[in-house]
């Protein structure tokens, strides 16, 4: 019988799960909606149904039988591990079994398991870090109340500030206002306020109009370029806050990133640009995603190192 690893990547926007062969080769793959709520018995029913079926596709793709048994796991769950840690020992059969938060393998996927720093920034935002020693410091991801600087659901909030402080006469005008106001269908910056306070708009439905700041940018409005710069500021910021709690000032750190506000071309020329001015910091780019990152922990927790084919993922998934 083959031996068949995991590795899932369960986010604020959406779940995916790999499966590997012993070769490193992967060999299914699926993807799924958010999992990182379980307080509630219903968050949880659905937390067990999104998870569940997205491991099972995957499974399935690989051409795995039943039982669906792995030598090992690997599952990094955004909002931490803590909450999850029992409900997923329930649904995962497997030999080995690591359950970890989600900088952890965003950072061996974009470094390859090599020292270094990784800034992730998709609805919310984070940094994370590993030095040579194996010491780990963490900044930013403190949740879209109080934290989540520069994250997609921080730049919507800042673009609907500018639209109500043009609304209200005290800020300059934005082409962000009849894009905001078109994209939720509102007839003023007041009802759009309103709407987006109700369960019809998540926090993933408001970060997914990021794309639209961005695309305004791009445009050339100046205000919707700065709420990038500012955010792509808030980002240099966590990087270098965890550069200095795990490197000597001397020592050159390796910084990358993930998520989907780097698709931004004027966020990322920022950060890249403000990470290696203010910091003793290198920028390159990850070297696999979050899902790949968990697949290649399950593989080292079983005693294995092969060299990841990530041709055949679904990177962005």
């Amino acid at each position: 019988m083959s031996d068949y690893f995991l590795g899932v990547d369960g986010g604020q926007s959406g779940t995916t799960a790999l499966v590997g062969d012993a070769a490193g080769r992967i060999v299914g793959w699926a993807s799924a909606g958010p999992c990182n709520h379980v307080a509630a018995q219903e968050a949880q029913a659905k937390f067990r149904r999104v998870v569940g079926e997205c491991i099972g596709q995957a499974a399935t793709r690989a051409g795995m039988g039943e039982p669906r048994r792995f030598r090992s796991a690997c599952l990094g769950m955004s909002g931490g591990p803590d909450d999850k840690d029992a409900l997923l020992r329930e649904l995962v059969q497997a030999a080995h079994i690591t359950v970890t938060h989600d900088a952890m393998i965003a950072l061996v996927g974009a470094t390859g398991g090599e020292p270094g720093i990784v800034v992730i920034a998709g609805t919310g935002s984070i940094a994370f870090g590993q030095n040579g020693k194996g010491e780990t410091a963490r900044a930013g991801g403190w949740g879209h109340i109080f934290g989540d600087e520069g994250g997609a659901f921080d730049i919507v909030r800042r673009a609907l500030h500018a639209v109500l402080r043009e609304h209200e006469g005290w800020g300059p005008r934005t082409a962000l206002s009849p894009a905001l106001l078109e994209s939720a269908s509102a007839r003023d910056a007041n009802e759009m306020l309103h709407l987006f306070y109700t369960p019809e708009w998540p926090r993933p439905r408001v970060a997914a109009l990021a794309l639209m700041v961005n695309a305004i940018a791009e445009e050339g409005d100046p205000v919707a370029a700065e709420i990038l710069r500012r955010a792509a500021q808030d980002l240099a910021l966590l990087a270098g806050s965890v550069r200095r709690q795990l490197w000597a000032e001397e020592e050159l750190a390796r910084v990358t990133w993930t998520g989907g506000v780097f698709n931004s071309a004027l966020l990322m020329e920022r950060f890249r640009m403000l990470v290696e001015l203010s910091e003793n910091a290198s920028c390159a780019p990850p070297r696999h995603g979050p899902a790949e990152g968990a697949l290649m922990v399950a593989y080292r927790a079983a005693g294995l190192s092969p060299i990841l084919d990530s041709v055949a993922s679904p990177r962005g998934a």
